[in-house]
This record gives C-alpha cells, sequence and structure tokens, in this order.
C-alpha cells in the first residue's frame, strides 16, 4: 500500500504557467492558441499576431492568412490565476475603472462589467487573505452523549481567510473544553479537511457560494495513540505495584524474616574482624586502656584480653 503525501507548491514554481512570455507578466484575459495551446495575455498575443503568423513559443503556424481566427479566450485559466496570485484582480478592476474614468470618449458599450472594471471580488468569487470569513461551526460526533452540552451548540466565528485548518482545531480545543485524550476534526461536509487548509482553500474547493456563513462541522473521538500509552502505563504501574506488595508480603512472613531465637555472641565468642589489617583494640594514649565496641568486646588472635586499672593486660588462656 502506498502512501500519497501531499505538498505545499510556491507560486513561484508555478509562474512558468501563470506568466505570459511576450510582457512577463501574470495573464490578463488569458488567450489560447488552439493549434499548440500556448496561452499569453489577450493584448500582448493580438499585438504579436499584427506582425506574425506564427506562436512565439513553438512557432507552429496559427493561421495563413488570418491569425485572430485561431484564438480563444480562456476563462478557466484566468479564474486560477486571479485566485492564485493575491491582490490581481482586485488592481486590475481598479486599472480598468480608471483607465475609462479618463477616457470617456472610449465606447465600451458592448463590453462587459468586466471588462469595464465593474465586476466585484464578490461577483467573481475571489478571494484575499485578509478578507474576514464567517464560519458556521456545529458539533456533530458518535460520542455526542460524553458532551451532552455541545449538541445542537452552534458557533459563529469571524476570522480571516488566511487561516487555518490546524489554527480551528487549535481554538475548539481551547474554547470547547476538550480533554486532550479527544482528537477534534474539522469537515465540510462530513469531509475531513486537512490541517494546512485555509479557509480560502476550503472556499475555493468546495465552490463557496457567499451565500451565508461557511458550513463547517467538528467532532470528536478518541485518541488511540494516547489511550494506547495510558493502558500501558496503567500495566507498568500495577506491575510493580504487585511486586512490590508480594515483595512486602515475603518480608513480613515468617520463613522470609531473620531468626529471632538465636542468643547473640557472648562477649568471650571470638569473631572474625570486617578489617583483618587493622587490630581489634587500640591502645588510648591517655590514659593507656584500650577502646572496644560498646556492644561487643574483640579478641586478638585466640586469646581474649581483659583490660585492666593499671594499664596492663592480661590474657585468658
Amino acid at each position: 500500500m502506498t502512501m500519497h503525501r501531499t505538498t505545499r507548491i510556491k507560486i513561484t514554481e508555478l509562474n512558468p504557467h501563470l506568466m505570459c512570455v511576450l510582457c512577463g507578466g501574470y495573464f490578463i484575459d488569458a488567450t489560447t492558441i488552439i493549434e499548440c495551446l500556448h496561452s499569453f495575455c489577450k493584448m500582448c498575443i493580438v499585438r504579436y499576431l499584427e506582425t506574425s503568423k506564427y506562436c512565439p513559443i513553438c512557432d507552429v503556424q496559427v493561421h495563413k492568412t488570418k491569425p485572430l481566427l485561431n484564438i480563444r479566450s480562456d476563462k478557466t485559466l484566468q479564474d486560477i490565476v486571479y485566485k492564485l496570485v493575491p491582490g490581481l484582480f482586485k488592481n486590475e478592476m481598479k486599472r480598468r475603472r480608471d483607465f475609462y474614468a479618463e477616457h470617456p470618449s472610449v465606447d465600451v458599450a458592448n463590453g462587459s462589467n468586466e471588462d469595464r472594471g465593474e465586476v466585484a471580488d464578490e461577483d467573481k468569487r475571489i478571494i484575499t487573505d485578509d478578507e474576514i470569513i464567517i464560519i458556521f461551526f456545529l458539533f456533530s460526533s458518535f460520542f455526542s452523549f460524553l458532551f451532552p452540552s455541545k449538541v445542537n451548540n452552534k458557533r459563529y466565528l469571524q476570522c480571516p481567510a488566511a487561516m487555518t485548518v490546524m489554527h480551528l482545531r487549535k481554538f475548539l480545543r481551547s474554547k470547547m473544553d476538550i480533554p486532550c485524550t479527544f482528537q477534534i476534526e474539522v469537515m465540510y461536509e462530513d469531509e475531513p479537511l486537512k490541517d494546512y487548509y485555509t479557509l480560502m482553500d476550503i472556499a475555493y474547493i468546495y465552490t463557496w457560494r457567499r451565500n451565508g456563513p461557511l458550513p463547517l462541522k467538528y467532532r470528536v473521538r478518541p485518541n488511540c495513540k494516547k489511550m494506547k500509552i495510558a493502558h500501558q502505563q496503567d500495566g507498568l504501574n500495577s506491575a510493580n505495584r504487585s511486586e512490590s506488595d508480594s515483595a512486602s508480603d515475603k518480608a513480613s512472613s515468617p520463613a522470609g524474616a531473620p531468626s529471632t531465637s538465636s542468643p547473640l555472641p557472648s562477649p568471650s565468642t571470638p569473631l572474625q574482624s570486617p578489617h583483618p589489617h587493622f587490630p581489634h583494640n587500640i591502645s588510648n594514649p591517655v590514659n593507656g586502656s584500650s577502646m572496644t565496641s560498646p556492644s561487643r568486646q574483640f579478641t586478638f588472635g585466640s586469646k581474649a584480653r581483659k583490660p585492666s586499672l593499671n594499664g596492663s593486660s592480661t590474657s585468658s588462656g
């Protein structure tokens, strides 16, 4: 099973497909030659074909006598350019309005509203990054019984078009008090949305008509990975508790406890010193008496030494 990874592309990588080779700018009124399907700005290709009958890119003959008959307006390509390039449509409409305002004698009676620059972004469905979009959020989940307060809970948000789905999920988690053990999914018509989708992307992909708020849904479901880790930790904790309990039981049992019935060694019982290189009795140079352990009297060799009052020691055989 092959995994398909989705990557985002910069607009600069698409420029060769969106720009006219004759003027070096983005397509305006994109026009395509039907013989070779190369596209140009309408004004650029019309002027070029006045002196040449061949394509500027591949040199294929457009038409023997009337090359303008073999070019067609490409509305789809132009819409793509307007939607991909921020501010291009708005600037072009303003430029056209300014031109006809400065040249009132130019007859544009047969032109469309777009030709005169009288089309707004809303009519053309062009969305800018800073445009505010109203979102309608509805809770939809199989685990609605865990969140009864959110059932039929409608939320309206005003967000910029550049906001991503990931930001919406973080906002929902913080505002709706959804625990981290649950995963949030944002959907459009029951279809989960990618985290990197912006509101502009959603409006373009699902052809939002601006006839109301952008309808979105969100649902919650248990996070399987976190639950699995929690179960593993619980198992380890229970195992540690059982081991500690068994150890404590073993320590408290009579068999495991050390015997206390055996008598302590008597002072005369010879004991092995843990440090054989050091003497058992250390003489005190002040009074000449030997210092022994307060609880046990150690022996040196096989004969026990008994301290005397005058500093001399006697040995008992």
